[in-house]
């Protein structure tokens, strides 16, 4: 058997206990859910399987890709996003902030929030422009 159809059964495994717990929530109820907090446990540790999975996958088959493929535009690649985490950083304010629960946000909690922003506000500006560009040369 192929590692394809494992990890379709696999899949459909997963699914299916995700889709039991989802249906038990569905059947107690929001008051009884609201009041006990029980019935949301097994579909959490449901997400948490399937997500470490996910994260297991990446990295071993980004690891595979890495070592097998070709280096220097990896690593051309990772320093072009270091060098946007840097712009980022240095772009962003250190205003201490007061949190919804009363708590206050450091200064350097806060520039490493202002830098994720811009990171985020960075690369998808880079995703559009560069669909763009090859929407054009598509075109020609």
């Amino acid at each position: 058997m192929g590692l394809h159809k494992i990890l379709k059964i696999v899949g459909l495994v997963i699914s299916l206990v995700g889709v039991y717990f989802l249906a038990n929530i569905l059947m107690k109820g929001d008051d009884t859910i609201i009041t006990s907090g029980s019935g949301i446990d097994g579909f959490l540790y449901t997400a948490y399987v399937i997500f470490a999975i996910v994260v297991i996958a990446v990295v071993i088959f980004g690891l595979k890709a890495l070592f097998t493929g070709n280096i220097k535009n990896t690593l051309i690649i990772l320093g072009a996003f270091i060098v946007v985490i840097a712009i980022s950083y240095a772009l962003a304010g250190n205003t201490p902030m007061e949190l919804k629960d009363g708590d206050m946000l450091s200064e350097t909690g806060s520039k490493w929030v202002g830098a994720g922003l811009y990171t985020f506000y960075l690369l998808g500006a880079i995703a559009i422009v560069s669909m763009i560009v090859s929407g054009f040369k598509r075109a020609k």
